[in-house]
């Protein structure tokens, strides 16, 4: 009886919490955190079910909010990454060097204050990993980093495109012109790469095709 009532109490303060209670509670604005459980209701027969029932589908529902809310999360951390490599990408921009001193200062003093502001803004999703998935992601960047300090844009473009074509074969989001049947992998890449986790997986799938771009306009402009 205790149980069946903890479970009625929670489920009330929930709808209560979301709005949609009988007993005139006041919705709760878009920035503001409820104070109880946001749960919906899983029927009208909710109440009629065993306490054990109610209790797993409150979680379950609560299971889903947390996956959504670390996929929203890992959204905002990518759109973090995007704007530092902006900030990086035109910090070094050769059209720098044709402003005059007093120019160049006053661009690096704006790059800096939206850098430091940016810098207030902390994102952590954190990937559970084994010792070999982290060894396998430590591996990957490494690779990654070689072609970014490589000073041929040519070979550094080719060698992205063959890690961007490990990822996924068929991948045509960057250039739509590649053919998926006559590319060439880096089979070392997709080797380690397979080791990493699937999120690890996506986020270097993201880095790569961002890192192509790039390299393509360097390569364009040279």
């Amino acid at each position: 009886m205790e149980v069946d009532m903890f479970v009625s109490d929670v489920m009330v303060g929930v709808m209560d919490a979301m709005g949609g209670g009988s007993g005139g509670a006041v919705a709760s604005t878009s920035s503001e955190w409820p104070r109880s459980p946001r749960v919906d209701e899983a029927g009208s027969n909710w109440l009629n079910k065993p306490p054990m029932e109610r209790f797993i589908a409150i979680l379950d529902q609560l299971d889903t909010k947390v996956e959504s809310l670390r996929k929203e999360a890992m959204v905002l951390r990518d759109k973090k990454d995007f704007l530092a490599m902006s900030v990086d990408l035109l910090k070094n921009n050769e059209y720098l060097s044709g402003l005059n001193e007093n120019e160049r200062e006053e661009i690096d003093c704006y790059v800096q204050r939206i850098s430091s502001r940016l810098g207030t803004v902390e994102l952590n999703v954190c990937t559970v990993r084994d010792q070999a998935q982290e060894d396998s992601l430590h591996h990957v960047n490494s690779l990654i980093d070689l072609i970014i300090a490589s000073a041929d844009p040519v070979i550094s473009r080719q060698k992205c495109q063959q890690y961007l074509n490990a990822c996924s074969t068929t991948d045509t989001s960057v250039y739509t012109d590649v053919d998926p049947h006559t590319v060439c992998t880096d089979k070392k890449f997709e080797s380690v790469l397979l080791g990493c986790t699937l999120d690890d997986q996506k986020t270097i799938k993201k880095r790569l095709q961002a890192l192509l771009v790039y390299l393509t306009q360097q390569t364009i402009v040279h």
